[in-house]
């Protein structure tokens, strides 16, 4: 049994359940997205414990050896970056944008891909918040749909770059959680950026879908204070 209890057969067997009418060609471009989202993962999984060890002293040397690599290139990868404060299911909902950007063969993340990222996480507060307000997930996915540009050529392999607006929107979410006196950047809070950057294709969406800024924001405050009394009691 593996660490994380997935085997290769596992994965081949999903595939084709997935995919059962398409050849083998199509299906190593889909095995090679999958395998870039498992990488991503795997990345995440690192800098999580790497900064529960920063938390409880460890220096950048010792982090370096557990990684095998040098001080420095610890420090350089692990930095704090702009998803540092993101909650796990906020940083999977980033990793299933990057995917959708990947399985559309686009050359960038949109605000349009955020929002599917969102969409794909059912865990999150904005996922419920969505499907709450327009009483379908469909609804919002044929939304996206309609707005996302057409499929490219070829997908790319490696790094696919945020756009501008996407990363305003990520700024954004930092932003709104801070609105909110949070330590955290859930998805509630990304959902919130996203309708903030107002020429956006996500934000264009979600007001099309009945969203407005404030109406969002006193939303995701009034559910998150539910949730935080009901953990009280």
């Amino acid at each position: 049994m593996s660490p994380l209890d997935i085997s290769l057969a596992d994965l081949i067997a999903h595939l084709d359940e997935e995919l059962p009418d398409t050849d083998e060609l199509a299906r190593i471009s889909e095995a090679r997205l999958r395998a870039q989202t498992l990488s991503d993962l795997g990345d995440q999984l690192i800098d999580h414990y790497v900064s529960k060890a920063k938390q409880v002293g460890a220096s950048w040397t010792e982090i370096g050896d557990a990684i095998g690599v040098s001080k420095q290139a610890a420090q350089q990868r692990h930095a704090p970056g702009p998803f540092e404060r993101y909650t796990n299911l906020n940083r999977h909902s980033i990793v299933l944008a990057q995917e959708a950007a990947r399985t559309h063969k686009h050359d960038s993340i949109g605000t349009e891909h955020l929002l599917l990222g969102l969409l794909g996480e059912p865990r999150g507060l904005a996922y419920e918040v969505l499907v709450a307000k327009t009483e379908s997930e469909q609804r919002v996915r044929d939304a996206i749909a309609e707005a996302l540009p057409p499929a490219g050529k070829k997908a790319l392999r490696g790094h696919i770059a945020f756009r501008p607006e996407s990363k305003e929107a990520i700024e954004q979410a930092r932003r709104a959680a801070a609105d909110l006196g949070h330590d955290w950047v859930g998805t509630e809070h990304s959902l919130l950026g996203l309708i903030r950057v107002e020429e956006s294709p996500a934000a264009r969406i979600l007001r099309d879908l009945g969203f407005t800024s404030d109406e969002l924001h006193e939303t995701v405050k009034a559910e998150i204070a539910n949730r935080l009394a009901a953990r009280g009691n």
